[in-house]
């Protein structure tokens, strides 16, 4: 899958553009601050000059990451050491394979979101089924919105307004980035520091994570940091997120280190 996903989703070339002079706040000038540097090919990778066209744009991220998995609610849950690889082609497709052990008991499997349908499969020891979702219109929702925030951390291109992607300044360090592609529109609060880092991210995510299994919205978020620059674009390699993010049933279930990013 990783391969065949790669390799379907190569080079977009030309097309993009950055914002109009008119919509650029603050805060895109200094996200894009960060990958405005280096050679001028860098440059034009991905934020290209309104005057220039058949730039090659990065369109299909590879990445490599541990870290640690809880496998539950912040009331009960089981701490899972991780190691993962995803293919990530912004804004709307990604496959996510981890390998999940704690003690004697391994997961391995599945998450994705690929050509609009979405699915999730573990095993425990590649045998035993713990979770077999398959596409739904709550899933794929679902998914849309995890694409949506993991292509913001590690695929900055997703946030070109060319994507049908509107940014408004809220204050200083803190923006709206609305993705409009999406039906319902996603909208996330990012947090900047000094730099354009992004240092935390937060959503209404459709979601069945709450204590009636029910599918609605509701806050998914966390924070990020230890920068660092893969192929010329500076991006967080630190991220701990969850459901819930800033409730009293935040759990960041999600808690990793970036340790590789390719890109094409």
């Amino acid at each position: 899958m990783l391969q065949s996903i790669s390799q379907r989703h190569g080079r977009s070339r030309g097309g993009l553009r950055g914002p109009r002079r008119k919509a650029a706040p603050a805060a895109y000038r200094a996200v894009r601050s960060r990958y405005d540097r280096g050679s001028s090919q860098r440059r034009a990778v991905l934020f290209p000059s309104r005057d220039r066209t058949g730039d090659t744009l990065y369109s299909t991220a590879k990445l490599e990451m541990e870290g640690t998995f809880l496998l539950g609610d912040k009331d009960r849950y089981q701490t899972f050491a991780m190691s993962a690889r995803q293919v990530l082609r912004a804004p709307d497709q990604f496959v996510w394979m981890p390998r999940m052990r704690s003690s004697a008991m391994s997961i391995t499997g599945s998450d994705a979101l690929v050509d609009g349908e979405a699915w999730t499969r573990f095993w425990v020891l590649g045998v035993v089924p713990v979770a077999q979702d398959h596409t739904s219109p709550d899933l794929v929702r679902s998914a849309q919105f995890r694409a949506v925030v993991e292509g913001a951390l590690s695929l900055p291109t997703s946030l070109l307004p060319a994507n049908d992607v509107d940014w408004e300044q809220l204050n200083e360090h803190r923006a709206r980035v609305t993705f409009r592609r999406f039906s319902p529109a996603i909208i996330l609060e990012m947090i900047l520091d000094s730099s354009g880092a992004v240092r935390e991210v937060v959503g209404q995510r459709w979601s069945n994570a709450n204590r009636d299994r029910t599918f609605r919205l509701q806050p998914f978020g966390g924070t990020m940091g230890a920068d660092r620059t893969f192929q010329g674009l500076t991006i967080p390699t630190e991220i701990a997120a969850g459901n819930h993010y800033g409730t009293a049933d935040y759990l960041p279930f999600f808690q990793v280190r970036l340790i590789n990013a390719t890109y094409s």
